[in-house]
C-alpha cells in the first residue's frame, strides 16, 4: 500500500495542522509553522501517518523540537483518548489469546499500521504538562517487557488533578480505552 496523500488530502491536513499549531502555541513556543510545514513537505509518509491520526480523532500536534535528533514531534493531543483507537487490547499476543469476545484489534497493531510509536510513561507525562487530557477516558502506554511477560500491560488517565498510571491484563479492553500517538518528523 503506497503511504501518501493526493494533494487535495494534503492540503488539508496541512491546513488543519496549521491551524491547530497557531491556536496552541503553548505546546510549542519558539517554533515556526514554515520550518515544520517544509519538513513534512519533504516526507509525504510522515503526511500519510498525521493523516491516520487526524482520521482517528487524535488532533495531532506539534508538542517539541528535538534538537539532539533534529525532529519536530508530534503528539495525539484531543482531550480525551482519540475515538477512531478505542476498545482495542494491547498487542497481538493478547488478541490471539482472548478466546471470548476478542477486540477488532490491538493497540499495538493499529499503531504500527499507522506508523506511529505508542506514547511511553514519560510523553504521557509531558503530554499532561501540555493541558489536562484523559478526564474521562484512558490511554494504554508503552508497556515495559517485564510487566508484558507477566501478562500486564499499563495504562494512563489524569484524575482528581493528578496523574494516574495503572494496570491491567493486556487481553482487556474497554470502550474509553484508546491510545495516543507520538511521531517524530
Amino acid at each position: 500500500m503506497k503511504k501518501t496523500l493526493i494533494e487535495e488530502q494534503k492540503d488539508t491536513l496541512l491546513e488543519t495542522l496549521k491551524t491547530r499549531f497557531e491556536k496552541n502555541m503553548e505546546r510549542h513556543e519558539g517554533l515556526e509553522w514554515a520550518a515544520i510545514q517544509e519538513r513534512l513537505e519533504a516526507e509525504p509518509s510522515k503526511l500519510w501517518t498525521l493523516n491516520e491520526m487526524e482520521a482517528t480523532e487524535g488532533e495531532p500536534d506539534v508538542v517539541k523540537y528535538d534538537a539532539e535528533k533534529d525532529v519536530y514531534v508530534f503528539y495525539d493531543c484531543s482531550k480525551e483518548s482519540p475515538k477512531g483507537r478505542r476498545s482495542l487490547c494491547y498487542d497481538r499476543e493478547a488478541l490471539e489469546g482472548r478466546k471470548k469476545h476478542p477486540p477488532r484489534s490491538s493497540a499495538m497493531d493499529v499503531a504500527q499500521e499507522m506508523g506511529v510509536n505508542m506514547l511511553t510513561e514519560e510523553q504521557y507525562r509531558e503530554l499532561q504538562q501540555l493541558g489536562n487530557f484523559d478526564l474521562k477516558t484512558s490511554t494504554w502506554i508503552e508497556t515495559p517487557e517485564k510487566i508484558r511477560k507477566l501478562g500486564g500491560a499499563i495504562f494512563c488517565d489524569y484524575r482528581f488533578d493528578h496523574l494516574f498510571v495503572y494496570h491491567n491484563g493486556a487481553d482487556s479492553y474497554y470502550g474509553s480505552r484508546g491510545f495516543r500517538g507520538s511521531l517524530e518528523v
